[in-house]
């Protein structure tokens, strides 16, 4: 069975603010995200429904127009093609895992 040190892998910052380690599967994108107070991600859609489970920290979610604050051991989850944005509240971290994978993320 493969493992990963995913500790190892180089922390990218993908948008201001964001910082994570992203590794994929066979049919799975994750990313592993460290964020900080103030941080967005715009709102885009994608074919891939998507999970994030909220380590530490708070974030604003943004669900096809529905807002929620997500908190340390919470999951939002975004459907396949829905618009979404998120707003770091504080600085955090946060799981995120894509399926089918984003070979292009």
């Amino acid at each position: 069975m493969p493992i990963l040190d995913a500790r190892q892998l180089p922390e990218v910052e993908k948008r201001p603010g964001w910082f994570g380690r992203i590794f994929s599967s066979k049919t799975m994108t994750f990313a592993d995200w460290r964020f900080v107070a103030g941080a967005e991600i715009h709102e885009h859609s994608h074919p891939q429904e998507e999970v994030w489970q909220v380590l530490e920290g708070e974030l604003t979610v943004t669900i096809d127009g529905a807002t929620e604050i997500a908190g340390p051991g919470m999951v939002a989850i975004v459907p396949a093609n829905a618009r979404h944005s998120v707003v770091a509240r504080s600085d955090g971290r946060a799981l995120v895992a894509d399926h089918p994978s984003r070979p292009d993320f």
